[in-house]
C-alpha cells in the first residue's frame, strides 16, 4: 500500500534507510534533508522541489522522478541509471553530482546549471537539447551519447570523442574547443 503526501515541506529531516519506500510525493518541499542511507523502492516524486539536500552515496534504483528540482544539493556517487523512466524530468541547479551515473537515460531538455559534474557517466544517455551552463564536466563521460543540439558554451574541462558521441548542431564555446580536439593529442595555443 502506498503512503501519499500532498503539498507538505519537510525540514532538516534525515531519513532511514527504507522510510520512505513505497510512497509518494507530489508538490512537496525539502529543505536541508538527508536521504545519504536512503535504499529506496517504489517512491515517486511529483513536482517537487530539493534545496540544500543530500544525497550522497544513496541507492535510489527504483525512484521516479517526474518534474523535479534540485537545488543546491548533492549526489556524489548516485547511480540514477535505474530510475523509473516514465516522465523522467529533473533539473539541477548548484549541485554536486560528481561520479554519478546516468548511463542510457533520457535527459532530453534537462538543465544542469552551475554544477559539478566531475568524472560522470553519461554512455549511451540521450542529451538532446541539454544545457550545461556554467558547469565543470571533468573526467566526465559521453561515449555513444546522443548530444545533438546539447549546449556547452559556458561549461569546462570537458573531453568528448566527437567520433563516438553525437554532437551535431551542439554549441561550443571556441576557447573550450580544445576539449573536442583531445583525442588527436593536437596542441592548441
Amino acid at each position: 500500500m502506498s503512503d501519499y503526501k500532498f503539498d507538505i515541506e519537510f525540514n532538516f529531516e534525515v531519513f532511514a534507510e527504507k522510510e520512505l519506500n513505497h510512497s509518494e510525493f507530489e508538490r512537496c518541499i525539502f529543505n536541508n534533508c538527508n536521504f545519504s542511507n536512503c535504499v529506496f523502492a517504489a517512491v515517486i516524486f511529483i513536482d517537487c522541489i530539493f534545496y540544500d539536500c543530500n544525497f550522497n552515496n544513496a541507492k535510489i534504483n527504483h525512484v521516479a522522478f517526474r518534474t523535479v528540482k534540485f537545488k543546491n544539493s548533492s549526489f556524489e556517487n548516485v547511480n540514477f541509471a535505474m530510475c523509473d523512466k516514465i516522465i523522467f524530468e529533473i533539473a539541477f541547479e548548484k549541485c554536486n553530482l560528481d561520479f554519478s551515473k546516468f548511463y542510457d537515460l533520457k535527459l532530453k531538455g534537462t538543465n544542469f546549471k552551475n554544477c559539478s559534474i566531475v568524472a560522470v557517466d553519461f554512455m549511451q544517455a540521450d542529451l538532446t537539447n541539454v544545457i550545461f551552463d556554467n558547469c565543470d564536466l571533468y573526467r566526465t563521460e559521453f561515449a555513444l551519447a546522443i548530444a545533438n543540439k546539447s549546449d556547452f558554451q559556458t561549461s569546462y574541462n570537458y573531453t568528448i570523442d566527437p567520433t563516438k558521441t553525437r554532437l551535431k548542431k551542439a554549441i561550443f564555446a571556441l576557447e573550450h574547443v580544445k576539449g573536442l580536439l583531445h583525442k588527436w593529442d593536437i596542441i592548441i595555443k
